[in-house]
């Protein structure tokens, strides 16, 4: 019989904590591109931060819906949600 080490099996809430940090932490990204965007003095680098805010919002929305905090549609997800 297989023995499971209990010290590597994380609890949920520890994981679905983990994923909420997660999620937090791609936002702070687009927002610090965002700001580089702002204060950067030519337009390829300016668009290319806009280009990297947009993608840190796009995995933002991403993780929120592999946590099951908003549904396929894009709308938040609700106790009535499957």
């Amino acid at each position: 019989m297989e023995r499971i080490d209990r010290r590597a099996v994380a609890p949920m809430s520890f994981l679905t904590e983990e994923a909420m940090k997660q999620s937090q932490h791609f936002l702070e990204n687009a927002e610090k591109c965002a700001q580089l965007a702002e204060r950067t003095p030519d337009e390829p680098t300016r668009n290319r931060y806009k280009r990297m805010e947009a993608a840190w919002r796009a995995l933002r929305v991403e993780q929120d819906w592999l946590d099951g905090e908003i549904v396929q549609s894009g709308t938040p997800a609700t106790k009535d949600s499957p």
